[in-house]
């Protein structure tokens, strides 16, 4: 499932162009964020830091290592920290402050493998001029249910009329913002700029916001030379995105804290490439992902038609390279195998644990992802998880694993339901 959240800087965000970024900062507000970053900097500062960090460079560079254990609770953010926690006013120290008690929460209640870094990323002010449409969803339900409502009803007629999205960057807003975090917590963290400009490189998605999950599989074979075609200028418009961002220094490596693909970090000695340039990151520097979730209501060979190509130019550009998130990987994996510099894969909750650790054996990442819904309710079954965790560990311990909690939508009320599920999934993990 689609949830951006780990794409965001520490800030708590992509982008400022959306909040009411007000320069402005109270005593008390300043006192709040400038205790939280003493925190921060204090558990940073912990060996434990250092040791999760060797464990992480160790497991992406293939070295066996026990399997790593991450939780995102996604939306249960909230109901572990609620606005009502949050002290500050101003709706940007809002988010700041929501961002450092995220880690100080994971540090000292979750207790996964998250490495605890003393930085502060502020990221670029930003937005993007669109394919030429205005994208629009209409409710199913009351439960928040919605569908892309079709915007290509014709593709003689409305192909024309897309048009390559361009970034346009505030960038004296930006360094506003940045010397703002700086002023206020620059003598605690090391306050970065930090460019992050896609969670993931999949086209498929896009593809469905302008012509509906249903007219596209059905295109597939009604007019397959039109998929191919939106398909292509799509391609063309990611690689003159990533044409901009190099070109104008704006990328940033996402080789050490940064999440990088549906789970895990990017620590590695492998990336990036010796003879890289600070100042100028390109894409071969740096870890990418892609998938396509979307569309695993068509066969294999459909994906190899009409998907496989498009994504493997984007991934082609990069040092190496994550792939899948929700979509089981199994049926496709005679096609994904065939990623360049291909590294870590993700084992969705409805992929075939057995055949995946015959596939990817010790030769890639195997990022598994537990379902999330027993975390969902009041309580958890402790026993329960133990088993499906000590099942899957079992039938892949000769496989290079990291077991990533992610997708929920709710804790059940109950934030203990996330601190107990690492404390069982770190016990399993190191008697394995």
């Amino acid at each position: 499932m689609r949830d951006p959240s780990m794409e965001q800087t520490a800030a708590g965000l992509s982008t400022t162009s959306d909040i009411d970024a007000k320069l402005t900062v109270t005593s008390h507000e300043r006192e709040v964020l400038r205790s939280l970053a003493t925190k921060i900097l204090e558990l940073a500062s912990k060996p434990e830091e250092i040791e999760k960090r060797k464990l992480w460079t160790n497991h992406n560079d293939l070295i066996t290592t026990r399997p790593l254990i991450f939780c995102d609770p996604e939306n249960g953010w909230n109901e572990i920290i609620t606005q009502e926690q949050i002290l500050c006013a101003n709706p940007l120290l809002r988010v700041w402050e929501m961002a450092m008690r995220k880690e100080i929460f994971w540090a000292t209640e979750m207790k996964d493998d998250k490495v605890i870094e003393a930085f502060f990323n502020v990221p670029y002010n930003y937005t993007t001029t669109g394919y030429g449409f205005d994208e629009e969803t209409r409710r199913t339900n009351d439960e928040g249910s919605c569908v892309w409502i079709n915007k290509i009803d014709d593709y003689e007629k409305d192909f024309p009329k897309f048009r390559f999205p361009e970034i346009v960057i505030d960038h004296d807003k930006t360094r506003r913002v940045l010397d703002f975090a700086s002023e206020i917590l620059g003598d605690i963290l090391t306050v970065r700029l930090r460019g992050l400009w896609w969670w993931s490189l999949g086209m498929t998605w896009d593809f469905i916001k302008f012509r509906s999950l249903e007219n596209f599989m059905l295109d597939t074979l009604i007019y397959p030379e039109w998929v191919h075609k939106f398909m292509n200028f799509l391609c063309d418009a990611t690689h003159r995105k990533l044409d901009f961002l190099e070109s104008n220094g704006l990328l940033s490596l996402n080789t050490g804290g940064s999440y990088v693909g549906s789970g895990g970090f990017g620590w590695t000695t492998q990336l990036p490439r010796p003879d890289y340039a600070p100042s100028c990151i390109k894409t071969l520097d740096m870890w990418g992902f892609s998938e396509s979730q979307e569309t695993l209501g068509i066969d294999p060979e459909a994906y190899g038609e009409f998907i496989f190509p498009y994504e493997k130019t984007i991934l082609e550009r990069f040092g190496m390279n994550c792939y899948g998130c929700c979509e089981p990987i199994d049926p496709r994996w005679h096609y994904v195998k065939q990623f360049p510099r291909l590294r870590r894969v993700s084992v969705s909750p409805w992929a075939n644990i057995p055949k995946m650790a015959e596939f990817l054996q010790n030769k890639y990442i195997m990022s598994i992802k537990p379902i999330p819904t027993p975390l969902s309710m009041s309580s958890i079954d402790e026993n329960a998880i133990r088993r499906e965790l000590r099942k899957s560990l079992q039938l892949t311990r000769d496989c290079h694993v990291e077991v990533i909690m992610k997708d929920n939508h709710t804790l059940g009320k109950n934030p203990m339901n996330a601190v107990n599920w690492c404390r069982i999934a770190k016990e399993e993990a190191l008697n394995l």
